[in-house]
């Protein structure tokens, strides 16, 4: 199980670099369009994110 975590962890870090790698100008722009979101937007964002992960930790599990 631990063994796991770090590597969903390492997989996390390398998906979130891709993007600023290969496309850093798209990248900073929706970045500087996140921090113009409401607190209550980002929430909503970050629920369906979460909400996203689960769904596809119950079909891949």
């Amino acid at each position: 199980m631990g063994d796991s975590l770090w590597a969903a962890l390492a997989l996390v870090l390398v998906l979130e670099g891709l993007l600023p790698l290969l496309w850093p100008r798209g990248w900073r722009q929706t970045f500087q369009s996140l921090l113009q979101l409401r607190d209550g937007q980002l929430r909503f964002f970050g629920l369906c994110s979460v909400g996203l992960g689960l769904v596809l930790l119950l079909l891949l599990g």
